[in-house]
């Protein structure tokens, strides 16, 4: 029987890799660190308090007679400077891995596993070499070009060093734009998407303008269910040959909003806009007269630029221009209408919903999601050829989440939304 320790019980990623660490047989206790009780009633969890910004020191004391074979770390702080984002976040890795050192603990490991994402690619940064291969060549001053510091880059090094130091193995997990639910945590895209699409019903007209620009809604791009990470970490933390690796990992679908919006619109009960982008969706160009749009020129080189020579691109305008974000409805301007918080407000009370939910909507999770006009697709083969077979359809994963959302005093529930308004 094995035994697991969970940090950032409280996200996405974490709650539920403990779900699912609950219904396997193989694991007979199972550690989760936060600094708030997710309220996992369950015999074999063990809640641990646990501030990861504390001290070795401290994080020893709360560490004290615990141990596991297998540590998931989904522990993650967000900042908006990347240099303190970088900081910030490899320093809880850092001083967490001192203290498992430091009390004994990292004897047991067998493998750690840490959940990092797609800004491994600089997807956040523009368009990049696609599909996505776990080798692709890190972001680095590559032929004089610099970008931003990545968080994960030196998270992946402290923990490989640790790793070698220490005599087990590791893993680094990379999905993309999860979907799935945390009681009590907003910080997620599929939260603002479903607020959107219900205060849009609630609006005169029940009309559902994509927020995004043209090129965005005809793009490819992967999503990840917090479902499918979870069995994938627990695969990944046993599987045969996957120890000391990167893994993407997706829904194993390719989807786009050209696909996803109309069934957003049929889900909620609304209207899709023709045209969807009036002004022919030319970007700087205003789209829906009633709504202010949304340009952020970004102040790098897009990521292509790390393959342009293997590409025969190093000349191409595609790799020397710095990539724009355009949206044709700004949503963070959106969230702030009077009339937007007046049909919020309605919601709010007919469906007795959270306010906080509101409150703390990541409303530039679709800033970056819909603005960018460049796909973010990966390969799997490489966990695929070690004999992972998991797949989710991503529609069906946003639906359930939304379920989950509305379960949980979020949203609306949807047919009544379609029959109230």
């Amino acid at each position: 029987m094995s035994s697991a320790l969970v940090t950032g019980a409280t996200g996405m990623t974490g709650s539920a890799i403990i779900h699912h660490l609950i219904k396997d047989g193989s694991y007979e206790k199972v550690y989760s660190f936060s600094r708030r009780n997710p309220g996992n009633q369950h015999p074999k969890v063990q809640h641990v308090p646990m501030d990861l910004q504390s001290s070795v020191e401290a994080m020893a004391h709360s560490l004290n007679g615990v141990s596991a074979e297998y540590i998931y770390f989904c522990a993650y702080l967000a900042r908006d400077d990347p240099t303190e984002l970088l900081h910030v976040n490899v320093t809880l890795l850092s001083n967490f891995l001192q203290a498992l050192k430091a009390t004994g603990a990292d004897k047991k490991i067998k493998r750690f596993i840490l959940t990092c994402g797609f800004k491994q690619y600089g997807v956040h940064l523009g368009q990049a070499k696609q599909p996505f291969l776990e080798d692709d060549p890190l972001l680095e001053n590559i032929e004089g070009v610099s970008w931003p510091p990545n968080f994960y880059y030196e998270q992946q090094r402290v923990l490989t060093e640790a790793a070698a130091k220490g005599g087990w193995e590791w893993i680094a997990t990379l999905p993309e734009d999860v979907l799935g639910y945390a009681r009590g945590n907003f910080m997620n895209e599929a939260s603002s998407i479903g607020l959107y699409c219900a205060v849009s019903k609630a609006l005169p007209g029940s009309e559902l303008p994509f927020p995004g620009s043209k090129a965005n809604y005809f793009t490819f791009n992967c999503w990840t269910s917090a479902n499918l990470h979870a069995k994938f970490c627990l695969w990944a933390a046993k599987a045969p040959g996957a120890g000391n690796n990167i893994f993407n990992v997706m829904n194993g679908d390719t989807e786009s909003f050209q696909n996803l919006w109309p069934h957003l619109a049929t889900r909620f009960g609304c209207k899709i806009p023709d045209p969807m982008f009036p002004n022919g969706g030319v970007l700087n160009t205003k789209g829906y007269s009633s709504y202010e749009s949304l340009t952020i020129p970004l102040q790098n080189r897009p990521p292509l630029q790390a393959s342009a020579s293997s590409l025969g691109l190093s000349s191409d305008p595609l790799v020397k221009k710095s990539p724009e974000l355009f949206l044709q409805v700004d949503p963070e301007k959106w969230a702030r209408r009077e009339d937007v918080n007046e049909a919020w407000a309605s919601l709010r009370d007919k469906y007795n919903l959270d306010q906080k939910a509101w409150d703390e909507a990541t409303w530039d999770f679709l800033v970056l999601t819909m603005g960018r006009d460049w796909s973010c697709v990966a390969s799997m083969s490489k966990a695929r050829k070690l004999g992972w077979t998991g797949y989710a359809d991503t529609w069906e994963e946003l639906e359930d989440t939304f379920r989950e959302l509305e379960e949980g005093g979020v949203l609306p529930p949807a047919e009544q939304l379609r029959r109230d308004f």
